[in-house]
């Protein structure tokens, strides 16, 4: 089974400094669904814009890469049930007095260039502008210019900037969700025996402890994150 994945997104897929081995939440969800099925797994590193166009030309067979649920990707590709939920947050300077969503709404939103969380907080926060930037670290920057007044992001990305903020430009991330982001694997439509058995796979790892001690190892107390899962696998609504 070919999994196609990132490989430079700690700590979902990414290589292990010490041993030069992919490894990462992605990897492993990839190689539980592998070994369930009674096959071996075959990772292909892929972009971002990459990764439908790598699964509906069938030079992978499943993805485990990040993949957002939206109702148009849902028209190209078969999602899986959601194995992590992102919670789409945003992050502020210390000194803003910014303390909920509703205050920011109104305010110089800063987000990365093309993501969901562009797309989605011009939705809800309506009365904001929204400026788009190359990536989670220029986005970081420009809040630290005071160029905007708040940056939305995925609470993982928020923490590990948070983790590496100089005590000088300390910032908070503001504790209410702007959104909540399901990740599904993704696979093509014309093959529902398999996203079926797919999901089976998944549900029974929920059910006995497996996908909860992934998320653990991963996210969990004993990493830098200390995440709290506030999720269980369950079909992703329409």
């Amino acid at each position: 089974m070919v999994c196609g994945t990132l490989g430079t997104s700690q700590p979902f897929s990414f290589q292990d400094a010490a041993t030069r081995t992919l490894v990462g939440y992605d990897v492993d969800v990839c190689k539980l669904v592998a070994d369930k099925l009674g096959v071996g797994v075959e990772y292909k590193l892929l972009s971002v814009a990459a990764r439908v166009p790598e699964l509906n030309e069938s030079r992978v067979d499943i993805l485990a890469a990040n993949l957002g649920h939206s109702p148009a990707r849902a028209e190209q590709i078969a999602f899986s049930h959601a194995y992590y939920v992102s919670p789409q947050k945003l992050l502020v300077r210390e000194d803003s007095g910014l303390e909920t969503v509703e205050q920011v709404n109104g305010r110089r939103v800063g987000a990365t260039k093309g993501s969901s969380s562009e797309r989605e907080v011009k939705r809800i926060l309506d009365k904001s502008s929204v400026i788009g930037y190359a990536d989670s670290s220029a986005t970081y920057l420009a809040l630290q210019q005071k160029k905007i007044d708040a940056q939305v992001a995925s609470e993982l990305v928020l923490v590990r900037l948070l983790l590496q903020s100089p005590p000088t430009a300390p910032v908070a991330i503001v504790r209410e969700p702007v959104f909540m982001e399901y990740w599904g694997l993704g696979m093509r439509k014309d093959e529902p025996a398999f996203v079926a058995r797919v999901n089976e796979i998944l549900d029974e790892a929920e059910q006995d402890g497996t996908a909860a001690a992934l998320f653990e190892k991963w996210f969990g107390a004993e990493t830098p994150y200390k995440l709290e899962r506030s999720f269980k696998i369950a079909p992703i609504a329409e």
